[in-house]
């Protein structure tokens, strides 16, 4: 599926390989590699390789990686995008943002700080050293 709006480049999202419905409520650790869409509720921890799409009337109590994230719902934690993060005009936000691309609609609510990673190819955050991905942001390397 391929949006496009004037004077912007059409985005392709990835297909949803795995729905939890808005009857699930899932607590614990959730990790993927592929795409995962939530309409429902999940409190523990997310951490994926692959995309993320948190549905409108969802709720997420939990800190979360992932490459790719858009935010329709309500996530309570911090995230961080390794590639991508956009909310849309139906979410809400509860907490600090860390990604290389931000897109924020009209209307969301986001309380919490955000920090943006410079050079988001060059390092993969679930599987560096600390220092390694501090000198990510920064853009310093030695």
């Amino acid at each position: 599926m391929a949006r496009t709006r004037r004077n912007q480049v059409p985005e392709e999202r990835p297909r949803i390989r795995t729905r939890l419905g808005k009857d699930t409520h899932l607590v614990g650790t959730l990790r993927f590699r592929d795409s995962v869409e939530i309409s429902g509720t999940l409190d523990g921890k997310i951490l994926a390789e692959g995309f993320l799409l948190v549905q409108k009337g969802a709720e997420i109590h939990a800190d979360i990686k992932a490459r790719e994230i858009i935010v329709a719902g309500t996530v309570r934690g911090n995230i961080e995008a390794t590639q991508r993060l956009e909310i849309l005009e139906t979410g809400q936000i509860y907490g600090n943002v860390r990604t290389a691309h931000f897109r924020v609609a009209d209307g969301v609510i986001f309380e919490g700080k955000c920090e943006m990673i410079r050079n988001p190819d060059s390092i993969d955050v679930l599987n560096s050293t600390l220092d390694r991905v501090r000198e990510s942001v920064s853009g310093d390397t030695q």
